[in-house]
Order: C-alpha cells, then sequence, then structure tokens
C-alpha cells in the first residue's frame, strides 16, 4: 500500500521528540484497568505471564498486547492500550515477556526481538482456552518486531488473527543500536543497560557457569550485551547474527493479513532502515504511517488517550 497521510498534530510540547519519549515513559500514568494473570507453561519448562483486562460487556474480539525492552503490562503504553480498547469492545491480553512480570524465568534463555515462538505459544493458549473469532497484535518497538516478524515467517497464520499493529518498530535491528549508541541517546542506552546489568545479575544468581563477573564486566554498551547473553543464550553467533536474523523487515513482504505501522519521523531510536517505504509500497496488506511528531512511544493525545491508541482501533475496527 502507498504511504498513508498522518494527521497527528500534537501540542507545541510534544513535538519535541525527547520530550515526546520522556513524559510517555516515565510521567504518563494510566488508572482504571484491572488485569488477572494467567500464568502460561512453555514447552522448555520456562513461563509466561499473561495479564487480561476484560471489555465491559461479552465480546468475541481479543487484542494481544507486546511490550518493547525491559517493559512489562504493567507499563503506560500497554495499560493505555488495554483500557482503550476494553472502551472499545476487546478483552487485552497484555503479555510479559520471559523475566519481566516480576519473577525471574526459569531457563538460562530471557526474551528478545525475535522470540516468535513465545508469541507461538501466547495465540495457541488463546485459541485452545478460548472462544474469540477474531484476535488482534499490537505491538510496542522490540514487541512490534517481535509481532511483523511473526506474522511474516513461514508459518500458517490462524485464521482468527484478522490484524495488527505495530509502533515505534526497529524493523532493522542493527540500524537501531547504530542510533541507540549516539550522543543524543546516551541517556536512553543508559537506562536500559542498567535495567539489563540487573537481570544478568540475577541470571547468573541462576546459572553462574555460565556468567561470569568478567562477562558482566565486559558489557560495556548494548550491543556488548547482545553479543556477551543474549546471542549465546539464544542460539546466534554474536550480535549481529541475532540483529541479522531477528529484524522484522525481511519478514514484512509475506505479510498477508492487514497490519499498520507507525513509526515517528522524530524517532531518535530509529535508523533509516526502520523505515519499511519500499516494503510498505510492494505489499498491499503492509500500511505505513509516518507522523511528524511522536518520539518513541510517545503519541501523546487529550484526555490521556494517545493517538496511536485511537489509531489501532479505527484500523483494525475497519477491517471488518
Amino acid at each position: 500500500m502507498p504511504l498513508l497521510r498522518s494527521d497527528y498534530d500534537p501540542p507545541f510540547f510534544f513535538k519535541n521528540g525527547h520530550l515526546s519519549t520522556i513524559y510517555s515513559g516515565l510521567v504518563r500514568k494510566v488508572d482504571g484497568v484491572v488485569q488477572e494473570r494467567e500464568r502460561l507453561p512453555l514447552p522448555d519448562g520456562d513461563f509466561l505471564d499473561l495479564d487480561w483486562s476484560p471489555s465491559p460487556k461479552p465480546t468475541s474480539r481479543a487484542i494481544v498486547l507486546l511490550h518493547g525492552l525491559e517493559g512489562n503490562a504493567q507499563r503506560a503504553y500497554i495499560s493505555g492500550s488495554a483500557k482503550a480498547f476494553n472502551a472499545a469492545g476487546f478483552d487485552a491480553c497484555a503479555v510479559n515477556f520471559r523475566g519481566c512480570s516480576g519473577e525471574t524465568n526459569r531457563t538460562y534463555r530471557s526474551y528478545h526481538s525475535g522470540a516468535t515462538e513465545d508469541l507461538e505459544a501466547v495465540i495457541h493458549r488463546i485459541l485452545k482456552t478460548r472462544s474469540y473469532s477474531e484476535i488482534y497484535i499490537k505491538g510496542f518497538s522490540l514487541g512490534g518486531n517481535m509481532a511483523l516478524k511473526f506474522l511474516g515467517e513461514e508459518r500458517k497464520v490462524p485464521p482468527e488473527i484478522k490484524g495488527a499493529v505495530a509502533i515505534s518498530v526497529p524493523c532493522q535491528l542493527h540500524s537501531s543500536l547504530k542510533q541507540l549508541l549516539t550522543f543524543k541517546n546516551a541517556l536512553y542506552a543508559r537506562r536500559f543497560k542498567k535495567h539489563l546489568i540487573q537481570k544478568l545479575r540475577a541470571k547468573q544468581r541462576l546459572f553462574p557457569e555460565k556468567i561470569s563477573d568478567a562477562d558482566i564486566k565486559n558489557v560495556i554498551t548494548l550491543k556488548d550485551f547482545d553479543d556477551i547473553y543474549t546471542s549465546r543464550a539464544h542460539g546466534f553467533k554474536d550480535a549481529l547474527d541475532y540483529y541479522e536474523q531477528c529484524s522484522s523487515l525481511q519478514f514484512l513482504p509475506n505479510i498477508n493479513i492487514p497490519t499498520l505501522i507507525i513509526n515517528a519521523a522524530n524517532d531518535s531510536f530509529l535508523g533509516p532502515e526502520c523505515y519499511p517505504f519500499k516494503e510498505a509500497e510492494e505489499n498491499a496488506n503492509l500500511y505505513l504511517e509516518v507522523p511528524k511528531y511522536g518520539g518513541h512511544v510517545g503519541f501523546y493525545g487529550s484526555g490521556n488517550t494517545y493517538y496511536t491508541e485511537k489509531r489501532a482501533i479505527n484500523f483494525l475496527s475497519s477491517l471488518k
């Protein structure tokens, strides 16, 4: 599909990409979402925690929400989406990736941008235990990359999955990593690294034979983390091999259900390769919207309902 025109025009303060990113990530609060946790056992002995919030009325529609790097189901961008979708008549299933629900996961491996086997397990569980006729997926950042990769891989997507939305997606992971390593993103990279090191120390206590103090000391940048832990724990040769295999960009031509990508032009986390103009033009099922503003997952909206929350509901509801 051709590039979609965006009418997103936030107040002046939120036209600054960094301010919208920081406000949305650290300041925004969402009240009134009641979540009920369901534990999903995984085939390798690990688990995922799913936080469900129901629509006020019985419904046959569900939205699966996927968070970003070091996020969880309680982050404002997830709870805000759940609240908006609940009000629109969708049940919401907010997935906590391995180790992100407040409890260290059991295995040496964790989560990463391309771990679509875990998303597949979630979808299978929903189809097996619940009776939705329509299931949709909405992913943010890392979770958006996972959703797009899942839809474009060589698998038969269940017919109940009718559409998807991906927000602030690093479609080319190495391109995004290079941006995160620049000076303009130093504060974000430092924050991500701090949380990842905390997770790595917790993992070391469970697997001291696999993670040494020297390993942790050698994590200077986010790429180092992926070289030292992500690649080793998940079967990749190194960080670059991980980025190459798991970037969703290469899978976009194969997506065959309606899918909307919204990446802000002023998202400091995304490099040029993260804007899939060519892929959208050549795939009738792929819609790309590039608002001038929004930062990284920072699409502020009045009444504490974000632009991408309204946009996702409108897009998915229009697929009927």
